[in-house]
């Protein structure tokens, strides 16, 4: 899924740290910690990182092009 621009909740913006939080969890920080630094202490807007997956690259590889499509 790709990151909404805003919480869906309480309408903070947050698209703007999402890459930040990946960068900080790849170097083994805790991510309440994570959360923590980047001041998101609404649990709203921590759900929206902490729940969301990356299938982006899966979805991609049932894409249908018009060179394979019969229709």
């Amino acid at each position: 899924m790709i990151i909404p621009i805003r919480c869906f909740t309480c309408g903070r913006e947050i698209a703007s740290m999402y890459y930040q939080f990946l960068e900080m969890c790849k170097e083994n920080k805790n991510v309440g910690e994570v959360l923590d630094e980047l001041d998101m202490k609404l649990f709203c807007c921590r759900r929206m990182f902490i729940g969301n997956v990356e299938i982006i690259d899966k979805l991609l590889m049932f894409e249908n092009t018009a060179k394979d499509s019969d229709l």
